[in-house]
């Protein structure tokens, strides 16, 4: 690890201003994968701002604004105390699920919420400095080790010639899922609002980059807005292990139901791209049809025929299909025997 400066803050304002005009500095919360990162010489920073002070951790309903009724979820709060708090619980069991399913009990007990949706790839490439990685050494053409590589683990969607790594989170792809937004805050300018739709990035030709988050921007909370899921949602995760293991395929599914009928549906995948896939598709065939499995086939298919496998992973267009018709078989019935 190389030598690097600490600075303490102690609220928003001083934390936005210590890393103003310094592309090097960094936010240090939890530090579960940025401190892993900096031991294997993949992330360098010249400063560590450390924010574990900043009172950004309640969970709280809320009461105004354009999710009132939802739930706000502060940024330095523990994956946790999230997936086990009883607003979360109750009103959003699809969140909790994914959290439970991302990571060891002492990982989540030290991963911040903001810290995961930051979270980089885990591509094998990426974190071995003595591989080609677009991502890991932008500007210096040094071409994309899985692109030739072993990429079973790679995207099948959205992915480009520079980059097929896929994000890892499992807590993200649950709040696209849940219509979730990013509150952020910086020195320069008053709060912004990011749907999670659009905070992750596909790669294109900016690998490097991995989120729409502008420069010294420091994320304040979470907010999911009310909805009317939390009785028919279910969060599935296909890997390779039944322990701590990032997700092949996962589905994050919920439905809304007027008798048999889907009012509503929503669908996320993840291991599938460089952000969490929202299946627009697949959501957009359900609504106004009965909530059957022949209906959930269709609707699968449909999403996964946009696919493009790589070498390894092809295996991943019909295991995709089937684990989205599982997570909507299980959110709807309850029945995960």
């Amino acid at each position: 690890m190389r030598p690097f400066k600490f600075t303490t803050v102690s609220d928003i304002s001083s934390a936005t201003k210590s890393v103003a005009g310094k592309p090097n500095a960094r936010f240090l919360a939890g530090g579960t994968n940025l401190l892993d990162l900096m031991k294997e010489d993949v992330e360098r920073p010249e400063e560590l701002i450390d924010i574990t002070r900043l009172s950004l951790i309640q969970i709280k309903p809320l009461t105004e604004g354009a999710n009132k009724g939802g739930i706000s979820i502060g940024a330095l709060g523990k994956n946790t105390n999230a997936a086990n708090h009883p607003l979360i619980r109750q009103n959003y069991p699809l969140l909790a699920q994914a959290i439970l399913a991302g990571a060891s009990g002492q990982i989540r007990n030290m991963a911040t919420n903001g810290g995961n949706l930051l979270q980089r790839t885990r591509c094998p490439y990426f974190y071995d400095v003595a591989m080609p990685c677009n991502k890991r050494e932008p500007g210096e053409q040094p071409g994309c080790g899985a692109r030739e590589g072993i990429n079973r683990m790679h995207a099948i969607f959205g992915w480009s010639e520079k980059c097929v790594a896929v994000h890892p989170s499992d807590m993200a792809v649950a709040l696209a899922a849940l219509d979730a937004v990013v509150k952020v805050r910086s020195a320069s300018g008053p709060e912004r609002i990011i749907a999670l739709a659009d905070f992750h990035r596909l790669p294109e030709d900016r690998p490097e980059i991995d989120t729409n988050l502008r420069p010294g921007e420091l994320i304040t909370a979470i907010e999911l807005p009310k909805n009317r899921f939390a009785e028919k949602s279910y969060y599935l995760k296909v890997r390779d292990r039944s322990s701590y293991a990032f997700a092949l395929i996962s589905v994050a599914a919920a439905l809304e139901l007027d008798g048999n009928r889907i009012v509503q549906a929503r669908i996320a995948l993840g291991g599938v791209a460089h952000k969490p896939w929202r299946a627009l598709k697949a959501e957009q065939l359900l609504v106004g049809q009965e909530a059957t499995e022949v209906n959930f086939k269709r609707a699968a298919e449909a999403e996964m025929a946009d696919a493009k496998p790589l070498e390894h992973n092809a295996f991943k267009v019909e295991l995709g299909k089937r684990s989205i018709v599982r997570a909507l078989q299980v959110a709807f019935t309850g029945n995960r025997s």
